[in-house]
């Protein structure tokens, strides 16, 4: 019995440490495409990552089907679309702007706003209250 788990740890560490091996194509405009795709696509199980940076099965996966998509002669857009169509606009780390994800775009300039709105409440309020209170000269 101990044999049979031993065998299986084995095995499942050596299918674990298996690399992803950077794939090359014999077109310079092909490994181009290939190399842009990867860093403009995010890993969905990673989520900060993008496909150039994650280990992830997934993200391995979304590779092989990339190359697959590439090599049947498929543009940049053709291959973004499918991917949004299947996984959503998260998948793009630059998501176009509509009506969906206006916020996103618009989320940090608002949030920019707001604190310097409140900066300036509480720094007039400070002003106007060490302008209020007298000095003692006693």
């Amino acid at each position: 019995m101990k044999t049979v788990i031993a065998f299986l740890l084995l095995f499942n560490l050596g299918t674990l440490s298996a690399a992803d091996v950077p794939i090359r194509f014999n077109d310079i405009e092909k490994d181009n495409l290939y190399d842009s795709l990867l860093e403009e696509i995010r890993c969905l199980v990673c989520q900060n990552q993008s496909l150039a940076d994650s280990n992830a099965e997934l993200a391995q996966d979304l590779r092989r089907q990339i190359i697959e998509m590439i090599d049947a002669g498929k543009t940049e857009n053709d291959i973004k679309a499918f991917l949004v169509e299947r996984y959503g606009d998260f998948v793009l780390y630059r998501p176009p702007l509509q009506e969906n994800t206006w916020l996103l775009w618009a989320g940090p300039f608002v949030f920019l706003v707001i604190g310097i709105v409140v900066a300036i409440i509480i720094i007039r309020r400070q002003a106007n209250n060490s302008a209020t209170q007298e000095p003692n000269n006693d």
